[in-house]
């Protein structure tokens, strides 16, 4: 039997969510790596930020690596860090030989208003994933009050990322 081939192209897929804290919480609202601050920051561990979680989650799902649940764990707990960035720089480095290609985001929640700062958000991921912005795709909706997200009691992203072996 030859030795089967795997394909070069992969796609993995991640999502994440958080409810916010209370309107009085001082822990600021952080979402693709910019704070809002006309918003409350997110109950998670972390900073809470559902954007570079999911990205995590979907290059979990290439790598079968646990981000989130492994290495981001014992960062936080440990190490006292809560930077998402940090988690997700670590992620990266699961990739190896493979190239992000592209990242699409899709975001559900009543608040904040994100598109004035749709832009500055993708500026923000193709940097810290070292792709250009034309690279990062990023769709936000209310859900027109279907979910608890599109309600405003907090948010969630999905995340779907192509990557390449070099």
């Amino acid at each position: 039997m030859q030795d089967r081939k795997w394909p070069r192209i992969r796609t993995g897929i991640g999502q994440d969510s958080h409810r916010f804290l209370p309107a009085d919480s001082a822990k600021p609202c952080v979402v693709a790596g910019l704070i809002f601050e006309d918003t409350p920051g997110l109950s998670a561990d972390s900073d809470g930020d559902v954007v570079y979680h999911a990205i995590c989650n979907a290059i979990s799902s290439v790598t079968g690596v646990p981000i989130l649940g492994g290495i981001a764990i014992d960062l936080c707990h440990k190490d006292g860090i809560t930077d998402s960035q940090v988690f997700l720089e670590k992620a990266l480095e699961t990739l190896k030989k493979q190239k992000i290609e592209h990242v699409a985001l899709t975001i559900e929640g009543k608040r904040p208003r994100f598109q004035a700062r749709n832009l500055e958000m993708r500026l923000k991921v193709a940097h810290v994933l070292g792709v250009d912005v034309s690279q990062v795709g990023l769709t936000v909706t209310s859900g027109d009050g279907l979910t608890d997200f599109g309600c405003g009691d907090g948010l969630q992203c999905f995340c779907v990322i192509t990557t390449l072996e070099e």
